[in-house]
């Protein structure tokens, strides 16, 4: 594997876990393009400086994946902006989830709305010029999951896929080390560790699912609805 380049963490005032995937390789000997692709955590975490950041950074997409009720109770800087594109990874009629781990989480996301992550992945697909964000609330899980399939299109071994997962545990260790602190009931720890920690098996294991249910990443965006001219096109995007 690879080691991490120095500079794909980047510096947005007000964000935790932004980094650019550029420079993760291909299992054909390219690379994945620095400018095409970054994940992140919330939008709404910017600070004013971080805002003007991002407006001159080239990006030309921002894909928010976070629910109706997410946005409602922290609103983007770019809701309503050209620049904003609110695609929910979940359907505000579906019941509440209460799976008892992240995994079952992402997976019945996963099964319940395939073409929810088409629909994300498309939107990479057809943005603008420019490089396009991801982004969730830790961008970490939904992020991560969207991250990983169209990392997958574009050919990025799944070794290097669960690594850059993995980055954002060190990323967000400070925020959970204090959030854990200020939670006096030590008895809710460790499911605050389970939903809000980032370990590398917990993608492993969503990949696992997608390769048995649905014959893996590919597969699964071709049965949400993708076409090989969109996939061809994102790892065109991605990599050309």
């Amino acid at each position: 594997m690879n080691p991490e380049p120095v500079d794909r963490h980047l510096h947005w005032p007000g964000c935790r876990n932004v980094r650019d995937l550029g420079g993760l390789p291909t299992a054909d000997g390219r690379v994945v393009r620095t400018g095409r692709l970054i994940r992140a955590d919330s939008m709404a975490f910017l600070s004013p400086a971080g805002i003007d950041v991002v407006r001159e950074s080239g990006v030309s997409r921002i894909v928010d994946l976070r629910s109706v009720g997410e946005l409602a109770e922290t609103p983007s800087p770019f809701a309503g902006d050209p620049l904003g594109l609110h695609v929910s990874l979940q359907d505000p009629a579906d019941p509440p989830q209460d799976k008892a781990t992240i995994v079952e989480t992402c997976i019945d996301m996963l099964d319940l709305h395939p073409e929810l992550f088409a629909a994300a992945v498309l939107a990479i697909v057809e943005a603008p010029d420019g490089a396009v964000v991801v982004h969730c609330h830790g961008g970490k899980d939904r992020t991560g999951m969207v991250v990983a399939l169209a990392l997958s299109i574009a050919g990025v071994p799944e070794d290097e896929i669960i690594a850059d997962y993995a980055l954002t545990q060190a990323r967000l260790a400070p925020l959970l080390a204090e959030q854990l602190a200020a939670e006096a009931d030590e008895s809710l720890h460790p499911q605050m560790i389970e939903f809000r920690d980032t370990r590398a098996e917990s993608l492993t294991a969503i990949l696992r699912h997608l390769d048995t249910q649905y014959g893996g990443p590919e597969p699964y965006l071709r049965h949400a609805g993708l076409t090989t001219a969109q996939l061809d096109a994102l790892k065109d995007r991605l990599t050309g």
